[in-house]
C-alpha cells in the first residue's frame, strides 16, 4: 500500500477575497472542512495542514484540526514556503505527497484516489490532474523530488520543479472541472458555488 501524505496549504492572506478562504461556506461546512472530508475518505495515509495568516482565526473556527495543523511563520514568502513547512513536518517517510490547496476544495475523493492509483501504476514522480486540457490541483510529487522541492527558489514556486521534470509529468485526465477552480475573489466564489450546487442536484 502506497503511503501518500496530503499537505494542505491554507496559509495565504485571502486579500482579494476579503475574508479567510479556508473558512468560506461550502456544503454546510467550510472549504477546508469539505476538502479534509474528501481526503479522509480517500487512500491518503496522513494529512498536514499549513496555516499562516491569522492562524488563530482558522483554529478558533475549526479547533478539531489543531492536532494536524502547523503554522508557517514565513507565509508571506509565498506558497512554496508553506509547502516547505509541510514537507519538513512530514519528513521523507511518505512515498509521495499530494499538494492540496485550501482554496481549491471542489474535488472529490475519487480524483484523489485516481491520482494515487496512477502513481502506483506508472511510478511517475509528478502527477497532475487535467480537465479540458487544463492542469489543475492537487499535484502529486514522489519522494525522489522532496529535496529538490525544498531547494527550489521561493519566488518561483513548485512549478520550477515541474518544469525541470517535464518528461516525467503524467497528465491524468479526470472528469471533474472542479480541479481547475481558482477562487480568489467573491465573484469567483459565487461562480464556483453555482457549479457545485448544479452538480449536487
Amino acid at each position: 500500500m502506497t503511503d501518500v501524505a496530503a499537505i494542505v496549504l491554507a496559509a495565504g492572506e485571502s486579500s482579494r477575497m476579503g475574508r479567510p478562504k479556508p473558512l468560506l461556506p461550502l456544503n454546510g461546512g467550510t472549504f477546508l472542512g469539505h476538502l479534509l472530508d474528501e481526503i479522509r475518505a480517500s487512500r491518503v495515509s496522513r494529512t498536514t495542514i499549513v496555516l499562516g495568516h491569522h492562524p488563530d482565526v482558522v483554529l478558533e473556527a475549526m479547533p478539531e484540526i489543531a492536532p494536524i495543523a502547523i503554522v508557517n511563520e514565513q507565509y508571506q514568502l509565498g506558497q512554496l514556503s508553506s509547502l516547505h513547512a509541510g514537507l519538513r513536518a512530514v519528513g521523507d517517510q511518505p512515498d509521495a505527497i499530494l499538494m492540496c490547496l485550501a482554496d481549491h476544495p471542489f474535488i472529490s475523493r475519487q480524483v484523489l484516489d485516481a491520482i494515487i492509483v496512477a502513481h502506483e501504476r506508472t511510478h511517475r514522480s509528478i502527477i497532475v490532474p487535467t480537465y479540458g486540457g487544463g492542469r489543475g490541483h492537487p499535484t502529486l510529487f514522489g519522494r525522489q523530488l522532496y529535496a529538490e522541492l525544498l531547494d527550489a527558489p521561493l519566488d518561483q514556486g513548485a512549478r520550477v520543479v515541474v518544469r525541470a521534470h517535464s518528461k516525467e509529468v503524467l497528465e491524468l485526465v479526470v472528469d471533474e472541472p472542479g480541479i481547475l477552480a481558482d477562487v480568489d475573489t467573491p465573484e469567483q466564489y459565487e461562480q464556483w458555488l453555482g457549479y457545485w450546487r448544479s452538480q449536487k442536484r
